[in-house]
């Protein structure tokens, strides 16, 4: 077991700034080359400190702001537009980055990219998708996917 110090966040194993146990392969492999995660050394609660700073800082300052977020997010459908073709279906899918670059330009806030949880989208419709705002505020955001001219 190798213990490594998280620099992002990974499902199922823990946000930014976490100490965790993983298998040797997994972090030799995947987390570290991926830049997901740092080997764990005695110097690294300094590391650890800033990693935890630096999320809080991306994070939304307030849980009333996060809420304020929420209700516009919830209140309002966002129109994305993608290349299709015959039939509604689409040229690719739809991405998380979509999702957010949509919000923004809806002028609706900003939301990061890799909080944005969605299902698999391959054709014109509607469809909601999951946004993570702080650790216990979650909204749901319609996704109006629609043909670009």
């Amino acid at each position: 077991m190798a213990k490594v110090i998280l620099t992002h966040e990974v499902n199922g194993l823990g946000t930014a700034g976490d100490v965790v146990e993983v298998k040797n392969g997994y972090a030799r492999n995947y987390l570290v080359p991926k830049g997901y995660a740092t080997p764990w050394t005695r110097g690294g609660e300094k590391q650890v400190e800033q990693i935890k700073a630096a999320r809080a800082a991306h994070e939304l300052h307030s849980l009333e702001d996060a809420q304020a977020l929420k209700a516009s997010l919830e209140s309002t459908k966002v129109k994305l537009a993608v290349k299709a073709g015959n039939g509604g279906r689409l040229f690719g899918s739809v991405k998380s980055a979509d999702v957010a670059a949509a919000v923004s330009a809806a002028g609706l806030g900003e939301v990061d990219k890799r909080k944005v949880t969605l299902p698999t989208i391959k054709s014109i419709g509607e469809y909601e998708a999951s946004v993570k705002l702080r650790d216990e505020v979650f909204a749901t955001v319609t996704l109006q996917v629609i043909a670009a001219k």
